[in-house]
């Protein structure tokens, strides 16, 4: 599972190593070192061909750099709601499930990330006698961008008028596959990674799903690594940079 992550990155910087074309990006979002569900998080991702009105021209598939709300509204979806709980689809049941397949087959996107978190259960109990669940930071070993693996779909408010500028919203998921032998120790599920060589056959809307499968595979044993962190990430009201420093030796759990 992926359920929080951080996201500094600037979008002129997204732009330039994810090879966008189109900035659709209205304003740049604050760096969050504590992205959570429902919140707005940057996407790359392509859109299909289209033909120019009264031309027999067609432009090409363009590489965009958008703001998406983390939870998946499928099209179909008669409550918007419905995208709390859909901030993650599994790699095993994708092309499958009603509410992720036809985004698989044609909107598939990238998230970046400077790393996700994850909690493991301690040997140490709260108040309430339940295990005290450490925070871990997983990242790139090199520092570098994390590709998250996502889907993305367009809803259509029928609440709204046509000329709106609000009718549609833009949502997304976290693609995720079993964890690496590495991390596995701390959660079973990961967000699956895209290589970088791998973004445009990744991206391409003419391609279908089924045909991207062979590209989501695990971070390689030993891409990424990860430490403990401040609990202070476990409330989504705190944020900063201090949530991803690692524990002092003395802090960290045994």
């Amino acid at each position: 599972m992926c359920g929080r992550y951080a996201s500094s990155r600037r979008p002129e910087d997204l732009v330039e190593e994810f090879e966008v074309v189109d900035n659709r990006v209205p304003a740049p979002l604050a760096a969050d070192y504590n992205v959570a569900p429902t919140k707005e998080v940057y996407a790359v991702l392509e859109r299909p061909p289209r033909t120019v009105e009264g031309s027999e021209a067609v432009d090409g598939a363009s590489r965009q750099l958008r703001v998406l709300r983390w939870g998946l509204v499928p099209s179909w979806a008669k409550d918007p709601s419905i995208g709390n709980r859909m901030i993650n689809a599994r790699m095993e049941t994708v092309a499958e499930k009603p509410a992720y397949k036809r985004a698989f087959a044609k909107r598939r996107c990238l998230l970046p990330a400077d790393g996700y978190f994850e909690w493991y259960p301690t040997s140490e109990q709260t108040t309430s006698g339940k295990p005290r669940k450490q925070p871990f930071f997983i990242r790139p070993q090199d520092h570098g961008t994390l590709a998250m693996a996502g889907l993305y779909e367009i809803w259509r408010d029928p609440t709204r008028d046509d000329d709106d500028p609000e009718r549609f919203r833009w949502t997304c998921t976290v693609l995720t596959t079993q964890a690496e032998d590495s991390l596995g120790h701390i959660h079973d599920r990961m967000p699956l990674m895209v290589e970088r060589d791998r973004w445009a056959q990744w991206l391409d809307p003419t391609a279908s799903g089924q045909d991207r499968l062979d590209l989501l595979v695990p971070a390689a044993p030993g891409n990424l690594e990860a430490y403990p962190v401040s609990p202070l990430v476990s409330n989504v009201r705190n944020n900063g940079p201090e949530l991803v420093e690692p524990l002092p030796l003395d802090e960290s759990p045994a």
